[in-house]
């Protein structure tokens, strides 16, 4: 059976095969922070987990910046990247405007405007 190619939707990345093999080492580094031990060796030396999980130069400088659009670029699932919000204190909404492009009072509106959260 023919692979179907995707449609591009203008500020979309997909998350399909090849990007999950980009992504892996990334991916690789969050799922680690599921343990304090995880969380506290990141905590200590960043640089020091970048290598033991082989991160490229493009997601290592994703993070450094806290560049959450840029790591989801770099093939970075926001189910492991939102892992993150722990380390850097951030809550779901903090992260959401991290994800989107948007400051948290504007992911909030956003979410606001939509009814999201609201009975």
């Amino acid at each position: 059976m023919p692979v179907k190619k995707m449609r591009a939707i203008a500020g979309t990345t997909f998350f399909d095969g090849p990007m999950s093999t980009k992504g892996y080492p990334l991916n690789k580094m969050c799922h680690s922070f599921n343990s304090e031990a995880g969380r506290q060796a990141f905590i200590a030396d960043q640089e020091a987990c970048f290598e033991k999980y082989h991160l490229s130069e493009a997601q290592r400088e994703a993070v450094r910046k806290r560049d959450v659009l840029a790591m989801i670029k770099e093939g970075g699932s926001i189910y492991y990247l939102a892992k993150f919000g722990v380390i850097w204190g951030l809550n779901v909404q903090d992260f959401g405007g991290l994800q989107t492009g948007r400051t948290t009072e504007e992911f909030q509106a956003y979410l606001d405007s939509q009814g999201v959260g609201k009975s």
